[in-house]
């Protein structure tokens, strides 16, 4: 498996989405002057460059992404390796008796590296980071002789720039969108659905024992604060990001460890968001802790799959995939290829989400 980024789209998209936003903070200006000079109620409007100003005085005034340039932090990214030594022990008579010992010796590297992002605020102090993920090709899937049939057959995939919240939706963030009846869409949400609320920084665990169309209506309802179009990710975007350049089962190596994710059961509940090191984009708990829904309905196989980094979907399905396992999965489906299949109307404990909001495109 391999990736290649596209460096030229990547700062285009990056150049419109400071277009876009300038354009907004501009369009509040002039309304600002607008309303001191006739003493009026003030109308802020959502404009982007490749829509007309509309006026909707149900949607939110202002919106909350940074006026000038993304943000940066720095963070590591650890990658692990394993070496196994054998060693063949013989005794008794004439050394027939034979003893093979298998040892590992485990090494966790570190460099240093650093992604743009900028924050959404969601009110009572609670904010939502989203991180830029560059575009690219990717080749999608497991190859033969790793993981399962449903993740084959390989294909390459292009992907376009995208925005992913760093961490997957948490207890804490669910809570303000919930909350807010008056961004209600489809469906009211309960403010507090989670099966590990209550405990130790419940706040910063990813909400869970949600369904699939309550995390669609916390996106309606979170593009209608901000004016931002925000979604669940495709499978394919899922799997773009949680690789980030890396061609191995996992984005730290080969080899999974509890020093690095929570899963198997090791902790048997879930744990704070950013607890484990996140990988090359800068995203966190992308391998365990919850299982993050996805916009595709469920296939059995890639067959026939896009090829453009879009949601694979149907009128009549009433299933959905999930990807990146959980604290209670076995080492396997918490690969970054692993996909599994949930009810659209089920709701568990292992299964949460993340968000994607995208760049704004002149065409």
């Amino acid at each position: 498996m391999w990736i290649s980024f596209e460096n030229i789209d990547d700062a285009q998209a990056l150049n419109r989405l400071e277009k876009s936003i300038r354009k907004q903070i501009n369009a509040k200006t002039v309304k600002q002057e607008q309303k001191e000079a006739e003493n009026k109620p003030e109308v802020i409007e959502s404009i982007s460059e490749s829509e007309p100003t509309v006026e909707n005085k149900s949607q939110p005034t202002s919106l909350q992404i940074p006026s000038s340039s993304l943000q940066v932090f720095e963070f590591d990214v650890v990658t692990l390796k394993v070496q196994q030594s054998r060693e063949v022990q013989r005794s008794g008579l004439f050394g027939l008796k034979e003893e093979v010992k298998i040892s590992s010796n485990v090494t966790l590297n570190r460099s240093h590296s650093q992604a743009q992002y900028f924050t959404e605020n969601l009110g009572n102090n609670i904010s939502l980071d989203m991180v830029y993920i560059p575009g690219g090709k990717f080749i999608m899937g497991s190859p033969l002789g790793e993981g399962y049939d449903r993740e084959r057959p390989q294909h390459e995939v292009t992907v376009q720039p995208f925005f992913m919240g760093k961490y997957p939706i948490t207890q804490a963030q669910w809570k303000a969108i919930a909350d807010r009846a008056d961004l209600k869409v489809e469906r009211i949400l309960d403010p507090n659905p989670a099966y590990f609320k209550d405990r130790e920084n419940s706040a910063r665990r990813p909400v869970e024992n949600v369904d699939w169309d309550d995390a669609v209506e916390f996106c309606q309802r979170l593009s209608k604060q901000t004016g931002t179009e925000y979604r669940l990710p495709t499978e394919a975007e899922w799997e773009y990001a949680c690789r980030a350049g890396t061609t191995t089962p996992y984005y730290f190596g080969e080899n999974i460890t509890d020093k690095l994710a929570n899963y198997g059961g090791n902790v048997g509940k879930t744990t704070s968001v950013g607890q484990f090191p996140p990988n090359a984009f800068g995203l966190y708990d992308m391998h365990g802790n919850v299982w993050e829904w996805c916009q595709d309905d469920w296939h059995d196989s890639y067959k026939n799959a896009p090829n453009d980094g879009s949601a694979w979907v149907s009128e009549t399905s009433s299933t959905k995939v999930t990807r990146g396992g959980s604290w209670g999965s076995n080492p396997t489906l918490c690969r970054s290829a692993p996909r599994d299949l949930g009810t659209r109307g089920g709701r568990d404990a292992d299964i949460g989400f993340r968000v994607v909001c995208v760049v704004p495109r002149t065409t």
